[in-house]
């Protein structure tokens, strides 16, 4: 019986890997050739008019790299996909391929930090950005300009997880001829299909979940054959931001196990988010899984399930305190990151940026985790034992 690569196990495990093509290997073989030769001249040639549908250079197509390509595009129901260096050489692509100088950008919810500091690099070549704090389509509406070409969203949002509705802004850009960009690694293509939505860009840090394992940086933008095809043979090329064969092949390992990953962080995460909602020491959880979160209703409508990414504030706003908290974990790591089997910890609050904070609408109590995959005990354990230094 034919595999059903409609359903997303199908897809992370078997689409793409076509044994007949690579000799019955049952995991596709690493192309770590830089170049590919051809028997005549007058089909290099041919080539070179269609490069993103031929294999002439490493920099622009792999076949390696084409099957983790296809296989996020099935997964995300976008018509193509490109896979990049890391996850910024992703974002700075999608944003970049589509202004010029006089046009702005309006990034609504709380940020990725590195995304917005692009944006205060690219100033230098005449192009605005604003933040919106805003979370309705009709309120976020006001605050675009006529020059307004991109909406660049986050929902869950970066250490508040709030949502948004990536329909009703969806269609709003649209009916304005505005395109609409969005950060999906917190869910991934397993738990949210923004484009289903109306989003026209997806971009992830492969990094996080989809590597999984914390052995390999990565990237990736899904859009329209259209859009993919512009970013190809302009940002992809001419900027160099491809990614390796083996980091590609890395990716495609991670894919395999990422739906059942993604049920066991979410298992995780909600049984951490609901104790720690119990604590006498946390005032506040930010989880949009939980029934007690303002977005439980829309994360229903919207999401497919919730990954290990959440954020609490603790009843202390003193540096001293947060420190302790995270010092004192031994199963949580001290690190940046997320999404790999490791259970991670740090606070946005770093002893001198409290106006930062004020100005991302960041609490300065507060402290996000990535519940990894330890065992649940352990790990429940773990953030009791720290945060009863407190008392």
């Amino acid at each position: 019986m034919e595999m059903d690569c409609t359903r997303e196990k199908d897809i992370c495990t078997h689409l793409g890997d076509d044994y007949d093509r690579f000799m019955g290997a049952v995991v596709p073989p690493i192309f770590e050739n830089s170049l590919f030769v051809y028997k005549k001249y007058e089909d290099l040639a041919q080539a070179f008019s269609s490069e993103r549908d031929h294999y002439i250079y490493t920099r622009g197509t792999n076949p390696t790299v084409e099957i983790l390509e296809d296989k996020l595009a099935a997964l995300e129901h976008g018509e193509s996909c490109k896979v990049f260096s890391s996850g910024m050489a992703a974002i700075s692509s999608a944003m970049i391929t589509l202004l010029k100088q006089g046009d702005h950008i309006l990034f609504v919810n709380n940020i990725y930090g590195p995304a917005l500091k692009y944006a205060r690099y690219i100033e230098r070549f005449g192009i605005e950005h604003s933040i919106s704090s805003k979370f309705d389509a009709k309120e976020i509406e006001k605050e675009l300009k006529s020059n307004t070409k991109i909406i660049y969203l986050e929902s869950p949002g970066t250490m508040t997880f709030k949502m948004l509705d990536l329909k009703a802004i969806g269609d709003m850009a649209k009916q304005k001829g505005i395109v609409t960009i969005i950060d999906n690694t917190w869910a991934t293509p397993i738990f949210q299909k923004p484009l289903d939505l109306g989003i026209d860009i997806s971009v992830h840090s492969c990094t996080k979940y989809i590597g999984g394992h914390s052995d390999v940086v990565g990237g990736a933008v899904i859009s329209s054959k259209k859009i993919m095809d512009q970013i190809f043979y302009n940002e992809f090329q001419l900027n160099g931001g491809n990614i390796g064969p083996f980091e590609a092949w890395l990716l495609m390992r991670g894919l395999r196990t990422l739906p059942l990953r993604m049920e066991k962080h979410q298992e995780n995460a909600m049984k951490v988010a609901e104790f720690l909602e119990t604590n006498k020491f946390v005032q506040r959880v930010n989880y949009p899984g939980l029934k007690s979160s303002l977005d439980y209703e829309l994360g229903r409508k919207q999401l497919k399930g919730y990954s290990g990414l959440l954020s609490f504030e603790i009843k202390s706003d003193k540096y001293e305190d947060i420190a302790n908290i995270i010092n004192t974990c031994k199963v949580f790591k001290i690190g940046v990151s997320w999404g790999g089997f490791e259970s991670l910890i740090l606070s946005p609050n770093h002893g001198n940026n409290l106006e930062e904070l004020k100005e991302s609408n960041i609490s300065p109590s507060s402290i996000r985790i990535s519940v990894g995959l330890e065992d649940i005990n352990s790990i429940i354990e773990d953030l009791d034992n720290a945060l009863a230094t407190l008392k």
